[in-house]
């Protein structure tokens, strides 16, 4: 076996850990808010679990950057997909023995969170290391990732929506703790031991000290921080359009959770198409102009065509375009996070850039409850895709934005391994 072959089958292991893991947490985006919404009949507490199960997920993981320097990225994601796999499963059986009641599902779905969060974490900071074991240059390896959310958007959805459909929520929540078990063997037997051991630099320091410098570094780092704004405005709007608006639609309209997973496959279809292009192609285009293009196609089109009462033909044309420009979001956002953070503290510093884009996902869902329930369906539906367009255009006027056309070589692959010139780009949560 030549030195290459194990060094692309580690870029492979994570794929297919992100693929894994991420195909059951669609399945469940999918089934966990059917399943509240058809035992209580109320938007609001759908809205509350998903606010249970983010709100810990935001936090734990904003504070885990520095654990998973130190112990590793790799024993942090086996392990934590393991737990998750464990609590997901105690959902429906619970309610099979008629055990769950509403506090506890609230308890088992925040523990989900606080676990999936480092695990998360864990698996995209493995993505640099496995690019530069395999000299695969950085925008690719993003681009590639990019393509495997893509791919897991797409079937998660799919399935999901079929397995809610066709044998009921209970079913799909079994599948979803089913996918974190098999991304916990995935993480433990196929990647090397020595991979994501852990950064050496800083270990001696405090956890606190080792945390600290991740904000320091994050505040001197004015494209990195308005991505971070612009981010968690527009993860707000998403949560509770996915969690709240289009369960309450699909409901509303009678073309019930079959109808989301077709609008969530032919989304996850097209960005998988878009992720490709990114990879092949993104090095070679400006940034700045990709990037704004997609969130054009990515966000307010999709509020819009709910509100107006579609076809569902129409409703499935506007999910694949917008699909297709949220395909660029991430690979461009990816590559730019890992080139300006070195790699010794890019666990901290991703953690703390999640964390803060992330930190309105939790209440998006609770919001969208309140609002649909206090001033009905539609007018929230206007409301958000005015105010997605307006961020998004908005914040494109500010002049960190021209950084991100500029290659900063501040992190630490070697030479030639994973560095794609002239441009590249990673993941805060678009």
């Amino acid at each position: 076996m030549t030195e290459d072959a194990p060094n692309r089958r580690a870029l492979g292991g994570v794929l297919a850990a992100i693929a894994v893991s991420l195909t059951g947490t669609r399945i469940s985006t999918i089934a966990l808010p059917w399943f509240v919404l058809v035992t209580t009949g109320s938007a609001t507490q759908t809205g509350l679990v998903v606010f249970c199960e983010m709100t810990p997920y935001v936090v734990v993981k904003a504070f885990t950057g520095p654990v998973v320097d130190r112990i590793g990225p790799r024993v942090v994601s086996w392990t934590t997909d393991l737990v998750s796999a464990t609590a997901a499963a105690a959902v429906p059986l619970l309610h099979t023995l008629s055990w769950l009641s509403f506090p506890l599902l609230l308890a088992l779905v925040a523990s989900i969170g606080a676990v999936r969060g480092p695990g998360d974490l864990a698996k995209e900071v493995m993505v640099p290391e496995a690019a530069e074991r395999g000299r695969i240059p950085l925008q690719r390896a993003t681009g590639l990732s990019g393509m495997t959310e893509g791919l897991a958007s797409t079937l998660g959805p799919a399935v999901g929506g079929a397995l809610v459909a066709l044998l009921g929520p209970l079913t799909g929540l079994f599948a979803n703790a089913a996918c974190f078990a098999l991304g916990s063997v995935i993480v433990a037997l196929a990647l090397p031991r020595g991979m994501g051991h852990g950064a050496s630099a800083g270990a001696s320091t405090g956890y606190w000290r080792r945390l600290g410098e991740g904000f320091t570094f994050l505040r001197g780092e004015l494209l990195l921080l308005t991505i971070i704004v612009t981010a968690g405005i527009t993860n707000l709007l998403n949560a509770g359009f996915v969690a709240v608006l289009v369960p309450v639609w699909a409901s509303e309209s009678g073309n019930g959770p079959g109808a989301i997973g077709l609008m969530s496959a032919a989304l996850g279809a097209a960005a998988v198409g878009g992720s490709l292009i990114a990879a092949v192609l993104a090095h070679r285009l400006r940034r700045r102009v990709v990037f704004f293009t997609g969130f054009l196609l990515a966000g307010a089109p999709r509020f819009l065509i709910l509100a107006v009462d579609a076809p569902m033909a129409a409703v499935l044309a506007v999910f694949a375009i917008s699909g297709f420009g949220a395909g660029f979001l991430n690979p461009v956002l990816g590559a730019v996070l890992f080139e300006r953070v070195p790699r010794p503290i890019l666990g901290r510093v991703s953690a703390l850039g999640d964390a803060l884009s992330w930190a309105g996902i939790p209440l998006g869902g609770l919001i969208a409850g309140v609002a649909v329930a206090s001033v009905g369906f539609v007018p929230v539906l206007l409301v958000g895709g005015a105010v997605y367009f307006l961020t998004t255009n908005l914040s494109g006027l500010r002049p960190e934005w021209r950084e991100m056309d500029r290659v900063k070589g501040r992190g630490s692959p070697k030479p030639g391994h994973a560095r794609d010139a002239p441009s590249t780009g990673a993941q805060l949560g678009a």
